[in-house]
């Protein structure tokens, strides 16, 4: 996909990747070009035309369609008494994921201090001195921790979006502190540990919203690791050009988002941009590839944006949900206890491990990755 050049007389002698070599070797991000005083964008960071100006509008432009995401209360899920209860709560997790493909959680579970100690330190880590957390930085996804803007192999013409991430992997559950920046290393761990707590409660749900036993999920470990970002959109001189997030689903199976009170997260409903507008104490989820992929497109994936600002910065937590170390290269595809005579299955199987290559090699290029694999 081309990128939008700017008209400065000399586009014959722009070259991209020096250009992006020269940000890569600050090792301080895009919170280091703003902090430089940067009044105009780096082009790696300009969306096409058309990608930059299609749908900006939300849903508060338009007085009909004031439209909000579905909420799931979990509420007495899990106490002695919960049966109503949780009826309740599978339907409710049933229509959203079957329509919207988004929710907002109520009643979690997760103290309020657990969340805002991990947005307050993810704000703590970004707006910290280059030098200080400029040792971090690589786009190597293999590390267990690392700070990045640019994730993995940037190829000329891909597209950056204008927000840093530090990142950790937890494969199988694992919570090891012990090589986590000083600045966040004991808030990462409980966040992580509350995390692994609501998936489980998220995991029995989702498997008995789609009729299956409530450890169908648990028993084929399709959310048995988590990779989380820690998530910093500073401020942005030309926020018309550039998104924080351009426009994507996730390739995972599903996705709990915890947000401060900035705003600009939307999500695509019945082709409109909506407003995920903050609600404190709440937390957000939504349905990745594969999840829609093994309820065959009974659950669907939602696909989301963040926008970019002019003013004040925006930080969010994003726990992805992905399965075990041994399940990585295990094929998964349409469970067969969902298929019928008329509900054939609709895609082939795939191991994570080849959709996550796939959806890695797309996602830059504005290509939707599941339909890759429908039969």
């Amino acid at each position: 996909m081309g990128q939008n050049n700017r008209s400065n007389g000399h586009e014959d002698q722009y070259d991209w990747a020096k250009e992006v070599e020269a940000f890569e070797e600050t090792k301080a991000g895009v919170k280091g070009l703003v902090d430089s005083g940067v009044v105009k964008i780096p082009k790696f960071f300009i969306q096409t035309p058309a990608s930059a100006t299609a749908n900006k509008t939300t849903n508060g432009d338009r007085d009909d369609l004031l439209l909000q995401i579905p909420a799931v209360d979990l509420q007495g899920i899990g106490s002695h008494d919960d049966g109503a209860r949780r009826k309740m709560a599978v339907d409710e997790i049933r229509r959203a994921a079957e329509t919207w493909g988004f929710f907002r959680i109520m009643n979690h579970g997760v103290p309020v201090s657990v969340m805002d100690g991990i947005l307050d330190d993810t704000r703590r880590f970004h707006e910290q001195p280059e030098e200080d957390k400029m040792h971090l930085y690589s786009g190597d996804g293999r590390k267990k921790v690392r700070f990045f803007t640019i994730n993995g192999h940037f190829q000329e013409n891909d597209v950056a979006n204008w927000k840093d991430s530090l990142g950790f992997n937890f494969p199988d559950d694992v919570v090891d502190s012990q090589d986590f920046p000083l600045v966040c290393r004991n808030e990462v761990g409980e966040y992580m540990e509350q995390m692994i707590k609501l998936r489980d409660v998220l995991s029995e749900l989702l498997s008995e919203a789609l009729g299956l036993n409530k450890d169908y999920f648990a028993r084929i470990e399709c959310m048995k690791s988590e990779y989380l970002s820690c998530l910093y959109y500073p401020p942005c001189p030309e926020p018309d050009l550039t998104f924080g997030v351009y426009r994507h689903s996730d390739g995972t199976f599903l996705t709990i988002l915890a947000q401060d009170d900035q705003g600009g997260l939307q999500v695509l409903h019945q082709d409109q941009w909506v407003d995920v507008l903050p609600v404190p104490g709440t937390l957000l989820a939504n349905i990745g590839d594969l999840m829609q992929l093994i309820s065959n497109d009974k659950f669907k994936s939602a696909e989301h944006r963040v926008l970019a600002r002019s003013v004040g910065s925006r930080v969010s937590t994003a726990c992805f949900f992905y399965p075990s170390s041994t399940h990585l290269f295990k094929p998964y595809g349409p469970i067969k206890e969902l298929l019928s005579e008329t509900n054939p299955p609709l895609y082939r199987e795939v191991s994570n491990m080849e959709y996550t290559t796939a959806f890695q090699k797309n996602v830059r290029h504005r290509i939707a990755t599941l339909p890759l694999f429908k039969l």
